[in-house]
């Protein structure tokens, strides 16, 4: 791969210069399925460099695609056919749009002529697309791939990260074209310039605050800025807690770390952010589930707000000052302005807030109990594992209990919440980075999404290890109706109970099941460390909750912390 152009003379179809494009930019992997208007990209597939990986679902092809993206930094590309394959696609797609994740879509069509006559698979791909994407197209001549693939690795990277979508007809497929060039690859763009001078008095308004705090997203990650803000962060002796998105931006052990805010943050942290008087939003879109209600965020506080996205500023809370800019270029220039120094009185108060308001980890001695399980697998490994997670309480307990020491370390469905995202994410991340072994703590209504994904696990013998914390039930839907519902349970047990050790099993997987034998820890151990995919099923009480909670829609100084199931 180069970043120059490339002369060639030859003839070739569009799939084929779709592939090469592909090359050019890099791609190692896709993840797809094939189907009738896709096999001429497949076809196409079979001489190339790249390793195509048989998902078993679509859906599962573009979390895959999205762990990749994720563990990398990369944009990465999935494939479906047309009809059922593009919309099974939709759901990846519009994750990947909430999260800011660069993926690339590539689906075929019918033939252009066909395209409105309700021919067998067609649907509007475009048109589905297009309200949760970054950019879409639908490519009426082979020659125009030249311009959109480049474009759309560009625009995927390119400020705020996300999704693109690329929907070919199978006539511009099979389509023959003369080409003696091949385009540079799409690369980020350079971030756009930010008035400077916005810097002085930022950091005035933030050395004449008394007890300001740092909220850090995914932004800081995807501007790979951990660095940069650990430095900020430490000059100007302030405290910092993380979205749920910014988990690993500093290591969980950090001295100014105050870990994860919001609807399941610790007290301490939430509590800290109710004193404050400043806080300085780095890389967040302030969230429902971070702010709780809007109108009760950080009553005494100022906002000031950096952020690559425009839209994002001023959406849901006004700052008194914004900087639209890479967060990273903001603080690496800052950096060069500070003054160091320390805030005793109060460091002396977060210190006396964490000490009196603990996050609780009721269990963590227990094996059986989530935290204790979390804990426990935590003891066993070490910091160059992955981590995902699927979407329940289990998604909850990992974050609050999990060390999660270093950026990209950490993948889970944020903004969409998507159950079903965990395993196939797990794939892509084992794929992106073999060398790490990749753990997927997941619930059994989780699994069961994408549980068809354990045999591409299989086929593609990753090191990749499923924990399942096993209930048997919609945990968070059971404590939500519990909590707020006057404990009317109403379709969330799962009858009859799966041996998912079984099933694993039986998709070419080895399975355990901590409850069936005599001495769980030393199988726990040895399941971790030997080499290959498996399932782990640790069973669970169903009465299990995760804690503090914020209702929805309430204050998140009103945290619940405890409810007999």
């Amino acid at each position: 791969m180069t970043d120059t152009a490339i002369k060639i003379k030859s003839r070739l179809t569009g799939s084929q210069l779709l592939i090469g494009l592909l090359e050019r930019q890099g791609v190692t992997h896709i993840s797809g399925i094939p189907g009738g208007a896709n096999l001429p990209m497949y076809d196409a597939l079979t001489k190339s460099s790249i390793k195509h990986v048989l998902a078993r679902h679509e859906q599962g092809a573009g979390f895959i695609a999205q762990g990749m993206a994720r563990a990398s930094g990369k944009a990465q590309v999935c494939f479906a056919s047309s009809g059922p394959g593009a919309s099974n696609l939709v759901t990846a797609v519009a994750d990947a749009r909430l999260d800011s994740i660069p993926l690339i879509a590539i689906t075929g069509q019918v033939p252009q002529a066909m395209i409105g006559t309700d021919a067998f698979q067609e649907i509007d791909t475009f048109g589905l697309m297009l309200p949760i994407t970054k950019h879409n197209w639908i490519v009426r001549s082979a020659e125009e791939l030249l311009e959109v693939i480049p474009l759309a690795f560009q625009i995927a990277l390119s400020g705020r990260p996300g999704p693109v979508s690329i929907d070919i007809p199978r006539d511009v497929q099979n389509q023959l074209l003369d080409i003696d060039s091949l385009p540079q690859p799409g690369r980020r763009e350079a971030n756009p310039p930010f008035d400077s001078q916005l810097i002085e008095p930022m950091l005035c308004k933030i050395w004449a605050a008394k007890r300001p705090v740092l909220m850090v997203g995914g932004g800081i990650i995807y501007a790979n800025a951990s660095d940069i803000l650990r430095r900020f962060a430490e000059q100007l002796d302030i405290p910092v807690v993380q979205t749920f998105m910014g988990l690993g931006v500093l290591p969980s052990n950090h001295p100014l770390t105050l870990g994860m805010l919001g609807m399941h943050g610790a007290p301490f942290t939430n509590l800290v952010l109710e004193e404050c008087d400043l806080v300085i939003g780095l890389g967040v879109r302030f969230d429902d589930r971070a702010t709780g209600r809007v109108a009760a965020f950080c009553p005494n506080a100022e906002i000031i707000h950096i952020d690559i996205d425009h839209s994002e500023i001023g959406k849901i809370i006004q700052p008194v000052m914004s900087i639209r800019a890479d967060v990273g270029e903001v603080l690496n220039a800052a950096n060069e302005m500070i003054e160091a120094g320390t805030r005793p009185k109060w460091r002396k108060r977060v210190t006396r807030l964490k000490q009196n308001f603990p996050l609780i980890l009721d269990g963590e001695d227990d094996l059986f109990r989530p935290y204790g399980a979390i804990k426990t697998i935590a003891s066993l490994l070490d910091d160059s594992v992955n981590i995902t997670t699927d979407v329940g309480q289990h998604q909850m307990w990992v974050a609050q209990a999990y060390p999660i020491n270093r950026p990209r370390q950490w993948a889970s469905s944020g903004g969409l919440g998507t159950m079903g995202f965990g395993l196939p994410a797990a794939i892509g991340m084992a794929l992106a980075q073999p060398e790490r072994k990749v753990i997927c703590f997941t619930g059994d209504g989780s699994l069961m999404m994408n549980i068809q994904e354990l045999a591409t696990a299989a086929e593609q013998n990753l090191d990749l290890k499923v924990i399942l914390l096993n209930n048997r039930h919609l945990g968070l839907v059971r404590q939500q109706q519990t909590l707020f519902y006057n404990k009317n349970l109403s379709a969330v047990r799962f009858q009859p109970d799966v041996n998912f050790a079984l099933t694993a099993e039986s998709m070419g997987l080895k399975g355990y099941d901590l409850g069936e034998t005599d001495n769980p820890s030393e199988l726990l151990k040895s399941a971790l460390h030997e080499p290959g995919p498996c399932v782990i099923n640790i069973p669970i009480k169903e009465s299990e909750m995760v804690f503090p909670m914020v209702a929805p829609g309430g204050a998140n100084r009103d945290m619940i912390h405890g409810e007999i199931a």
